[in-house]
């Protein structure tokens, strides 16, 4: 009996023995051809955006199919192998929602004769409009090492090559970078991937591009002063200029006007021209300077008079349930301006604002935007439903100035070094609106103030309210979106110009950056999301919008604890092992003494 019971217990563990190896087996076979991951995080920094997935699973954007070869792959340091694998996850995550039309390789760029690699290479890098190789540094076996990489993608479209994507920065001249280098680099870029790859495949596979004209005839921003922005937007939208000269169909094909810092007056057929297209759903974008300053002359005098531009569009503006100021924003939150006279050779230029983001998708995440001589928005009219948002404000240190004010540049001298503008500093109430949104259906501006028959007429094409939810966007400030340029000579004749290069004016200051004060400024990347909001390209301006929290390790409890932690790494395995041997022991002597 006592045998037959050794059998069948025996026969039991080699029975769930052998089961669980199967369903081991099986469970590695199955997830081989499966990919699921369950994110745990708090922001779900791991997941997916809902642009993105929206964007892979529309055929709409997505119809044929996509190719990515991936030029990252061979005998890599481990710190790359691990940015390798976090590419792969992200696109295996891709088809979770695209399936079969994104498929993907890693290709090593390094295989084959020398002159196969060359030819690579050279296709690869494409007279520096492909991928710029990167040249790194390492030890090995105590000697050192150079490697050739090129971090990036080609994708092909349909079976055409239509992009590159450049994950990380290529080499500077002589300079290699060092495995140390790339440990800052590849965090950012991980964080980065989901943007980088969603961005190209939408100029890969755009088959039409919404319309962004910039208007001109009104004394606006010209193609030299805005080269940048619209460098920014041109993969993704078809950019050009409109000018009006009274043709009621001349924005009959464009799907966004930008009105940046005109200075003369707008005619009443410029305005109806303008409030019909936004009545038939266009999407307005106003960059207005409601003041004239002559900056030369406060540099000379310390001072100037500002004066009201007649541009004669605010009533039009006032309709469609937005106000603009004819006043300045001053805050403390601002840039600094160098000032000989002042103590420490600078002031703080309450004038020249920096814009605080709110939580709507276009300032989200959004570093703070330089408007120098910003106007106040205000929301006023909001009896026909409309909805009325702030895109960006002022502080709560912050307050406006009477109407057309005089500027003085000793007037921040006044305040202290801890200035105080509102009479109570950290009140949300004393918050300015720089930029405001509207949404909704809009009424024209020319209903009852046009004759019957021109209304009358069909060919007029007289529409007295929109047709569709529209937007117009309202920012009290012209000049935040230019940029200063060279010129050189054209050999065609006359000449070309092209944007300064010694810096990025959308991004800094020059006067912080002689001070070497650390700054940054957000214009860039909120004129991008200003595009994609307004044109209703979402895929992924809710990636940048995203919040991220990152949490910086706490050095100096890392310094008082370390030891704490290295004690119970290293005990802590060991008492585990002889918690169970003991214990499996005991269990042992108890069943046989029994």
């Amino acid at each position: 009996m006592a045998e037959k019971k050794k059998i069948i217990s025996s026969f039991y563990n080699w029975t769930f023995l052998i089961i669980v190896l199967v369903a081991v087996v099986l469970i590695n076979i199955v997830s081989s051809f499966v990919y699921r991951r369950v994110d745990m995080t708090e922001d779900q920094r791991y997941s997916l955006a809902e642009g993105t997935q929206t964007f892979l699973e529309g055929t709409k954007d997505l119809k044929g199919r996509v190719n990515i070869d991936i030029y990252l792959e061979g005998n890599l340091p481990s710190e790359l192998k691990h940015f390798r694998d976090a590419i792969e996850d992200k696109l295996k995550e891709f088809k979770l929602y695209a399936g079969d039309r994104i498929e993907y390789q890693f290709k090593d760029p390094h295989d084959g004769t020398d002159d196969e690699k060359e030819a690579l290479f050279q296709k690869l890098f494409a007279e520096g409009k492909g991928i710029l190789p990167m040249e790194i540094l390492y030890e090995k076996d105590g000697a050192s090492n150079k490697m050739l990489l090129w971090p990036g993608a080609v994708i092909t479209y349909d079976g055409s090559t239509t992009n590159t994507i450049q994950f990380l920065p290529g080499s500077r001249t002589q300079e290699p970078y060092r495995i140390s280098d790339i440990n800052g680099m590849t965090p950012n870029a991980i964080n980065n991937l989901e943007y980088m790859l969603v961005s190209s495949l939408r100029r890969a596979t755009a088959e039409t591009r919404k319309r962004i004209a910039f208007l001109q005839g009104h004394g606006e921003l010209e193609f030299k002063e805005t080269q940048r922005v619209r460098a920014m937007i041109s993969p993704y939208f078809a950019v050009t200029d409109v000018t009006l000269n009274d043709s009621i169909h001349a924005l009959d094909n464009i799907d966004g006007l930008i009105i940046a810092r005109p200075r003369e007056k707008f005619s009443d057929k410029d305005l109806y021209i303008i409030d019909q297209f936004v009545m038939r759903g266009g999407r307005l974008m106003c960059f207005l300077d409601k003041l004239k300053l002559n900056e030369d002359s406060l540099m000379k005098n310390g001072q100037t008079h500002t004066v009201r531009y007649d541009l004669g569009i605010d009533n039009m503006l006032f309709d469609y349930g937005l106000k603009l100021q004819d006043n300045y924003v001053l805050d403390t939150k601002c840039t600094y301006k160098i000032a000989p006279y002042a103590e420490g050779g600078r002031i703080q230029w309450f004038y020249n604002v920096l814009g605080t983001p709110t939580n709507h998708p276009m300032s989200k995440n959004v570093e703070n935007v330089s408007l120098p001589y910003v106007s106040e928005v205000q929301f006023v009219n909001n009896k026909k439903g409309l909805a009325l948002t702030p895109i960006l404000t002022s502080s709560t240190n912050s307050m406006t100035t009477g109407l057309a004010p005089m500027v003085n540049m000793m007037m921040p001298l006044n305040y202290g070094e801890n200035p105080q503008l509102a009479a109570n500093p950290n009140s949300p109430y004393n918050k300015k609106c720089l930029a405001g949104l509207a949404e909704g259906n809009f009424q024209s501006y020319f209903k009852n103030r046009i004759v019957g028959a021109f209304a009358n007429n069909p060919e007029s094409g007289f529409l007295e309210k929109s047709k569709q939810e529209g937007k117009v966007l309202l920012i009290g400030n012209g000049r935040w979106i230019e940029n200063k340029y060279d010129s050189m000579p054209d050999p065609r004749g006359g000449y070309r110009y092209r944007p300064t290069q010694k810096y990025n004016d959308l991004q800094f200051d020059e006067d912080m950056l002689r001070m070497r004060m650390s700054h940054f400024f957000g214009n860039q990347e909120f004129f991008q999301n200003i595009a994609d909001y307004m044109l209703g390209e979402n895929s992924v301006l809710d990636i940048r919008s995203r919040q991220i929290d990152m949490h910086p390790m706490d050095k100096d409890k890392v310094a008082r604890e370390a030891t704490f932690y290295k004690i119970i790494n290293l005990l802590l395995p060991i008492g585990i092992i002889l918690v169970l041997g003991f214990g499996m022991n005991f269990i042992r002597k108890r069943r046989y003494a029994s």
